[in-house]
């Protein structure tokens, strides 16, 4: 397994964000994960990057436990992700925006960082808008901005938090596309997305959680035709 949590737990005050989560990753598999709003999602993955140590539990990456490491140890050791809401250096280029990431994310030399930056403009398809400033971008190509910076750390790990959110049906498509070449490549993947229908074209599994607790796992058809998944998360009786 390339990932491993067990019964890892986050409170803030009385509010317990997750559950005593245990679930686990293999390597090159793409897991997707569903839940409604508040059911802790994010702060699953911000526990799995480092952003916040857990209360309870233990996180394994590679073989090794990560659960005390800061989040710069974890991307250089192959963690990348992106977030809900990109937030990407808007005064610096597209192609600036990259070489930093490949610098200080991949820790790559700047020579190396630009053939990176250049490698990664292709793969998402920015390379027109390589000198452009992030800040002026449209929604999608700042979406793609953000997986370009999250690809650019060189991850064997990839965490997505809610990328298609926003695009239309077309943009939602494109982008699906990107990440099937991505998941090609041999990148695992760990995707939070609430269009579900861009989610299921690509994941394996399905993983769902309700008041930070695991509510169902397992083979995408059979998760979204459990009656509580349903109840739950599409307010749906059975």
């Amino acid at each position: 397994m390339l990932l491993t949590l067990h019964d890892v737990s986050k409170r803030y005050g009385a509010l317990k964000v997750t559950d005593a989560v245990t679930f686990s990753v293999r390597e090159g598999e793409t897991l997707g994960i569903l839940g409604p709003n508040g059911a802790g999602k994010t702060t699953l993955f911000n526990l799995i990057s480092g952003d916040v140590r857990p209360d309870a539990g233990r996180i394994e990456y590679a073989g090794r436990d990560i659960t005390a490491e800061p989040p710069h140890r974890r991307c250089r050791a192959g963690i990348g992700r992106s977030y809900q809401v990109p937030h990407p250096f808007a005064a610096m280029s597209v192609f600036e925006n990259l070489v930093t990431a490949a610098c200080f994310g991949a820790g790559e030399t700047e020579r190396q960082a630009w053939d990176t930056a250049l490698e990664v403009l292709d793969k998402t398809h920015l390379r027109k808008l390589a000198n452009h400033p992030a800040g002026s971008l449209t929604l999608l190509n700042r979406k793609r901005l953000e997986l370009a910076r999250a690809l650019a750390t060189r991850p064997k790990l990839l965490l997505l938090d809610e990328i298609a959110g926003g695009l239309t049906e077309h943009e939602a498509r494109e982008l699906v596309d990107e990440l099937k070449r991505i998941k090609a490549e041999g990148v695992t993947m760990i995707w939070i997305e609430h269009v579900v229908h861009a989610l299921l074209s690509i994941a394996d599994r399905l993983l769902v959680i309700n008041f930070g607790a695991r509510l169902a796992e397992g083979e995408p058809q059979a998760v979204m035709e459990d009656p509580e998944v349903r109840r739950v998360y599409m307010g749906m009786e059975v």
